[in-house]
């Protein structure tokens, strides 16, 4: 099985083109399924976090993984805001991105929480044209996924935006310098 990439490997800066048949990616496709499959936390993974220069990623819902080739955002609803999720106590808590290629690392990023999003799919030797409106988390797992196809990381945004940032040492988050990080 393929190992995830890790920070700051280039391979996670480069802006990988479109796919443009099936022969070239169906391997690569079952790879990526295989190892977001077996990973506990792992909401999505992008093709550069394997070091496949390809523009797919997959999103895992319910265990299962749906990968999306050569996607697209059409539009946007609203604007970019930190999203806020309830905890275990129903209070109003920051919600934490964080990413396979950064352990540990989690922090406040600028999202959109509902877009309008178009990609393909592999049906047998073909590709096969979606299209979809995603809110809430499955929003902010695809932009933080085709950020990757881009070379953009989410350290990226929380530099830019001034967002908070925290490494988790066991159950103790500890605030951190983004800065440090970044190279």
């Amino acid at each position: 099985m393929r190992q995830i990439v890790m920070y700051p490997n280039p391979v996670l800066r480069k802006k990988v083109s479109a796919v443009k048949t099936v022969a070239e990616v169906v391997d690569d496709v079952a790879d990526l399924k295989e190892v977001l499959e077996a990973s506990e936390n792992g909401a999505g993974l992008a093709s550069t976090q394997l070091g496949i220069e390809k523009r797919f990623f997959g999103i895992k819902n319910n265990k299962k993984v749906n990968v999306l080739i050569n996607p697209v955002i059409l539009g946007v609803y609203g604007s970019k805001v930190y999203p806020v999720m309830v905890d275990k106590k129903e209070k109003d808590t920051d919600f934490l991105e964080g990413c396979l290629s950064f352990p540990d690392l989690y922090g406040t990023v600028k999202r959109y929480l509902k877009i309008e999003v178009a990609w393909q799919e592999i049906e047998g030797d073909k590709f096969i044209d979606k299209k979809k409106t995603m809110e809430g988390f499955e929003a902010i797992v695809f932009q933080h996924e085709l950020d990757h196809l881009d070379g953009i990381l989410f350290i990226d945004h929380i530099k830019r935006d001034g967002g908070k940032f925290y490494k988790f040492v066991g159950e103790k988050k500890v605030e951190w310098d983004v800065n440090k990080l970044i190279k």
